[in-house]
């Protein structure tokens, strides 16, 4: 599903306190793109450092060292010829803490100074509140809790396509969609990309070809092939695909439960198509983040009847369910399914 405005009001916040040079006390930075948190995080560390005193405004923390007293004369730090101090602290699950503890950290949260900007920033630990405890409330309400999540249709494209013009690259949008798709829209996976199909591409206009030459699609993206490839009735072509992933060294498991995903917004798609849903009810459905990805599953369903695909979302969850339940290994159960769904054997779970 596309990112919904509210979802980025504490990110647009963010710029806006950079701009301005407003910066909040406390910030709580999470999510799966890292690239931009990244790039926010050196942002800021910039605006704070650029006095020439940097080693003594700026201090970073791994949480798993941070004590309550270490987190008190962190905060209570004084800025060097300058007029703020960073304190980052990576990992400190705050909410996994004893109550007694959480009190305490609350208390120097609620009270930080106005030189002080602190970051908690969540990378390898998930940024997880329990919403049943009472300090939690009070923590997200002291902080600024910045989402950097996947971007949207819009912003993504434009980010691909003044990326590729720094590396004196044209492409266009349809190409661009196809490079995040096949990449899962991360910014980190990305940049990579992008400097990899620059250097391929003869050519100052980059085309399908270039990127599909140069560039490994991610799980998804693969079994959105596959899906068309059963929707299409071309069997050859799922189990070529689903050789390729095995050779890429993609857990069995996964690939079925990525295939039983497809096949389920496939369906979807094949009823939003009969009866008249528009494409924005079906993005919402089925949690589709890109429009094209949408479009493409309503493509798809145009070449598959709704018995079969019924049928074959059947035999996916079979093969899921096998799988849990030790029916099984996963590489057997997933050879299976491609061999089940060959056949259109009829399966009542």
């Amino acid at each position: 599903m596309a990112q919904k405005k509210n979802d980025t009001a504490q990110y647009d916040a963010l710029r806006k306190d950079l701009s301005a040079g407003t910066l909040k006390s406390f910030y709580i930075f999470h999510g799966p793109e890292r690239y931009l948190l990244e790039h926010y995080l050196g942002q800021i560390r910039k605006t704070v450092t650029d006095t020439g005193m940097g080693d003594f405004n700026y201090r970073r923390y791994e949480g798993k060292d941070v004590t309550v007293p270490l987190l008190q004369e962190a905060v209570d730090a004084l800025p060097v010829f300058a007029d703020r101090t960073l304190v980052e602290i990576h990992d400190y699950d705050v909410f996994s803490r004893p109550e007694a503890e959480r009190q305490e950290i609350l208390t120097i949260l609620n009270d930080l100074p106005e030189y002080l900007c602190l970051i908690l920033v969540y990378d390898t630990v998930e940024y997880k509140p329990d919403g049943r405890l009472k300090t939690t409330a009070a923590i997200k309400k002291a902080a600024s809790v910045v989402e950097f999540s996947l971007q949207d249709q819009t912003r993504l494209t434009k980010w691909i396509k003044s990326h590729f013009q720094a590396q004196g690259k044209a492409i266009d949008t349809r190409c661009a969609e196809h490079l995040a798709f096949i990449t899962g829209g991360l910014m980190t996976s990305l940049s990579t990309e992008i400097a990899k199909v620059s250097a391929y591409a003869a050519g100052p206009n980059i085309t399908l070809a270039d990127i599909d030459a140069v560039v490994t699609p991610v799980l998804d993206a693969v079994t959105y092939k596959l899906t068309d490839a059963i929707a299409n009735g071309d069997y050859a072509e799922a189990a070529r695909l689903t050789g390729d992933l095995l050779l890429m060294k993609e857990p069995a498991h996964k690939i079925v439960y990525s295939i039983t995903l497809r096949l389920r917004q496939l369906y979807a798609a094949k009823l939003c198509d009969e009866n008249g849903e528009s494409l924005a009810g079906f993005m919402d459905m089925c949690a589709l983040r890109y429009d094209f990805q949408a479009r493409k599953l309503l493509q798809s369903a145009k070449n598959i009847s709704t018995a079969r695909c019924r049928n074959a979302v059947l035999l996916s969850a079979r093969a899921a369910y096998g799988m849990n339940s030790g029916e099984g290994t996963p590489e057997e159960l997933l050879k299976a399914l491609i061999v089940d769904l060959a056949a259109a054997r009829q399966v009542v779970l």
